[in-house]
């Protein structure tokens, strides 16, 4: 098993765990708005914050997801130019690519920190629920990790076809 190998099977796994927390801020999500709507519509009495609540989940459904729907490859690519170019050239483009993601995503675990930060400093809440958001800020940037991690274990991929072909 080589080391590129070993890393892919470490990011499944942590990327997986991550997917699990996406899946419980789903789950939250679709809870809180069917209590909501129950509560609203049969007793006149909307549960406190659901706004709030939901927003904050759908963030985390969206961003603990992240890297294992980059694995599986669901995010949406544009390849039919590509697939038309020779194969070192392919993967002189992929290079590009995964760098420039990789790049991306550590200046948005950067940036998310500084936020998080700043929230904390400032002691930003959510507007009717009163939910600090410095902890989501934080949990963003830790949720960006692994999509990171992917985006470098593709660029490393990327390399080895370049020198390979």
């Amino acid at each position: 098993m080589t080391f590129l190998d070993k890393f892919e099977k470490f990011n499944r796994l942590v990327s997986s765990w991550f997917e699990w927390a996406g899946l419980a801020g789903l789950l939250i999500m679709m809870f809180i708005t069917c209590i909501d709507v129950i509560g609203a519509k049969l007793f006149l009495r909307p549960v406190f914050g659901a706004i709030d609540i939901v927003m904050l989940s759908q963030v985390v459904a969206i961003s603990f997801a992240a890297a294992m729907t980059l694995i599986l490859g669901r995010h949406v690519q544009v390849e039919f130019l590509v697939t038309k170019l020779p194969r070192r050239v392919q993967a002189v483009t992929d290079s590009i690519v995964f760098f420039l993601g990789l790049f991306l995503f550590v200046l948005v675990v950067w940036r998310l920190c500084v936020h998080g930060y700043h929230f904390q400093t400032g002691g930003e809440m959510s507007a009717t629920a009163r939910i600090p958001l410095h902890l989501f800020a934080y949990g963003i940037a830790l949720a960006s990790i692994p999509v990171c991690l992917v985006f470098f274990l593709e660029f490393l991929r990327s390399l080895t076809k370049m020198v390979q072909r």
